[in-house]
Formats: structure tokens, C-alpha cells, sequence
């Protein structure tokens, strides 16, 4: 059998939500392209946060209080968060370091969908602080959130990171992750 032949039921995946099910197969090449996924947000997030770090002080302010289309359905609560001075200096902290970790997660696989899933919310965050729906609803910001999601979704920590290692590490003869189940609600 090639290295790239579907194997089975192993490739299978399937999901029931609000009485819905969906069935899916994926290629097996599927894989190589979640882990590029999973790279390419981590870099951009790294690159991004470090950045901002070496750039010598990141100030949200300006953006929440005057950057934020007035079109946008948040731009009063955007306008709040800038003038709130605790407010704005916790997210002068929390957007770079979010994103260093953030993007360190994701390159070497590690609380990879809770990487994922602060990456998606920050997504979400900067789709509504960026409105920009001249074209549609459907923008960058909203498309990388989506990114985000399927990384969290299709375990891409497992892929080639050390999600994969953590979960399998034994605690007294069993795995973590059989051991604590609700750990994979962040490893993955």
C-alpha cells in the first residue's frame, strides 16, 4: 500500500451536533497540511508578539479608543476597554506576551487547542476591532479565527509536537491522558 492510500476507518471522522451528524474521510495527506497550519499561525503569532515586545512598548489605547470603525458592532465596548486605564495596560501586556505564547505553542505542538482556542478569540477580537465588510462578512481576521479552530479541532499538537509525548507520558503504568481525560480539552 503507498504511504499516501487512505487505511480504513482510521481517516474517518464524525461529529454530531443539535441532532446533525456530518461524516467525513480525510486524504492522508491531511496531516502534512494541519501541521503547516499549525506552523504558520505559530510563526505569524510569534513573529507578531516578539515584534511587538522588541519595538519597545505595545499601546492599545490608540486602537481601542480611535482605530475601531464606527460601523463595528463592538465599537462602544472597544471605546470602554481604552478608557479604562487597568483595562488598557492589562492589554498592553496581554496582546504581545499572548501572542509569543501563542505562537511557542503552536510551533512545538504543546497546549496546542488551548493555544488555539486564545488565537481564535484574539481573532475574533481583531475581526471586530478591524470591521471591514466592504466585501462580505468574511475577512482575514475571520478566516485566520476559522484557521485557528481547525487546528484546535483536528488534534494538530498530536502531529510531529510534544502534545503527542505529554499525553502518552505514564503516570503509575497509564497515560495522562487516559488518566485525565478532560486534558484534552488543552493538549492536542
Amino acid at each position: 500500500m503507498a504511504a499516501n492510500q487512505m487505511t480504513g476507518e482510521a481517516n474517518t471522522f464524525q461529529s454530531k451536533i443539535g441532532g446533525i451528524t456530518l461524516t467525513g474521510k480525510a486524504h492522508s495527506l491531511s496531516a502534512w497540511f494541519v501541521l503547516a497550519l499549525r506552523l504558520m499561525m505559530g510563526y505569524a503569532f510569534l513573529y507578531s508578539g516578539v515584534d511587538k515586545i522588541l519595538a519597545g512598548g505595545f499601546d492599545a489605547q490608540g486602537y481601542l479608543v480611535g482605530a475601531v470603525p464606527d460601523a463595528s458592532p463592538l465599537v462602544g465596548l472597544f471605546a470602554t476597554m481604552g478608557q479604562t486605564p487597568w483595562f488598557v495596560d492589562f492589554v498592553n501586556v496581554a496582546v504581545p506576551w499572548g501572542e509569543v505564547l501563542i505562537g511557542l505553542g503552536l510551533l512545538v505542538g504543546f497546549l496546542t487547542r488551548l493555544a488555539a482556542f486564545w488565537g481564535a478569540f484574539m481573532m475574533l477580537l481583531f475581526y471586530f476591532g478591524n470591521w471591514e465588510v466592504a466585501h462580505g462578512v468574511i475577512n482575514g481576521d475571520f478566516a485566520y479565527m476559522l484557521v485557528f479552530l481547525a487546528v484546535a479541532a483536528f488534534g494538530a499538537g498530536r502531529i510531529l509536537g510534544l502534545d503527542a509525548i505529554v499525553e502518552q507520558h505514564e503516570i503509575d503504568g497509564q497515560p495522562l491522558i487516559e488518566r485525565y481525560p478532560k486534558l484534552d480539552y488543552i493538549l492536542g
